[in-house]
């Protein structure tokens, strides 16, 4: 029986250092049943012309320019060319391991439809990872290896962009590249969670992800701290808030603030609380900040936790342990 196609979906610019180790890594993949819908998004390097190297060398890579401008137009206009059954996302300056096809096609084979394939991500550089960086790989793969990426997917994006795999018919049934909201891999994670595809748990290693200083993803102001701010508020009250439950912010730092704003733009009462005895009685956007102790004053309370000091993090775990109140419906960490 003939193996499914992959379409591999890469949206570049100007990343002409690292396309063609990019390119080489997907020609020599042990699955060969693939195509690359590589989409220039108004390059001004010699990008393009390491793709046309590609394209005449294997009809499987296919160049396209960008219709609009942007990650997100690029995927579209990559996807409307597209004719796998299965569709992947790559970054044109990251590497795949020569077995990641293989691998990622054999686990939706198993699982099947509504779920979504996920592998070990690695990230390298020539002047090497920050503690930062390697706390957030760590984090990630944690997940991956058991498959828990949505208990946790408030607090950073859980599936990378390069380094998942899905059915043509359950991306769409996501909504594929239609939102124009930034990050579009957080957003789209998102409504993998919201239409239930369950990630497959995953202990192998499929994508070695690049670090430079010029990254998009360091340099666009499209995955600045408040889009993905945004992200998340959008996605807790369509899918976790109970307007019948009192809401209540843990936490008036900067993530504290965005979210608070937030919620006040909507119109959306709130109690917004902390443990720091310098603002415990301060006004901040005409909202008082009160001790967290409230919380054992309310029925039921949801609680959005914006508070990144590890330790206190692990007081405000055992708190809520401490009342039967569980992490995915009673508290959210976003930070």
């Amino acid at each position: 029986m003939t193996e499914p196609k992959v379409s591999i979906l890469i949206p570049f610019k100007n990343t002409e250092a690292y396309l063609q180790e990019c390119l080489d890594s997907i020609y020599t993949q042990t699955y060969r049943n693939w195509e690359v819908l590589a989409i220039n998004d108004h390059s001004t390097d010699e990008s393009e012309r390491v793709v046309s190297g590609f394209v005449k060398k294997d009809a499987r890579f296919k160049l396209f320019q960008n219709e609009g401008n942007g990650i997100i137009e690029a995927l579209r206009t990559a996807y409307a060319n597209s004719t796998g059954l299965l569709i992947s996302r790559m970054d044109s300056d990251d590497i795949m391991t020569y077995d990641k096809l293989e691998i990622m096609v054999g686990s939706l084979k198993k699982y099947g439809k509504g779920h979504v394939a996920v592998g070990i991500v690695q990230y390298f550089s020539d002047r090497g990872i920050s503690n930062g960086y390697e706390r957030y790989q760590t984090w990630l793969n944690g997940l991956t290896a058991k498959g828990t990426n949505y208990t946790e997917i408030y607090k950073e994006c859980v599936i990378p962009s390069p380094a998942w795999m899905s059915y043509r018919e359950d991306l769409d049934a996501c909504g594929a590249f239609a939102p124009n909201r930034y990050p579009e891999d957080y957003d789209l994670t998102f409504r993998f969670y919201e239409k239930g595809l369950k990630c497959i748990p995953s202990d192998r290693l499929v994508h070695y992800w690049r670090d430079y200083d010029s990254r998009t993803s360091r340099t666009s102001a499209h995955y600045a701290q408040n889009y993905f701010l945004d992200i998340k508020l959008h996605y807790f009250l369509k899918l976790e808030y109970d307007p019948c439950r009192p809401l209540a912010i843990w936490g008036a730092g900067n993530k504290g603030k965005e979210i608070a704003k937030g919620l006040l733009a909507r119109a959306i009462y709130f109690y917004w609380l902390c443990d720091n005895p310098k603002k415990i009685g301060k006004d901040i956007y005409g909202k008082e900040m009160l001790h967290y102790g409230v919380l054992g004053t309310l029925e039921k309370p949801q609680s959005i936790i914006t508070v990144a000091n590890t330790a206190a993090q692990q007081m405000i775990q055992n708190y809520f342990a401490e009342r039967n109140q569980r992490s995915g419906s009673d508290f959210f960490f976003f930070c």
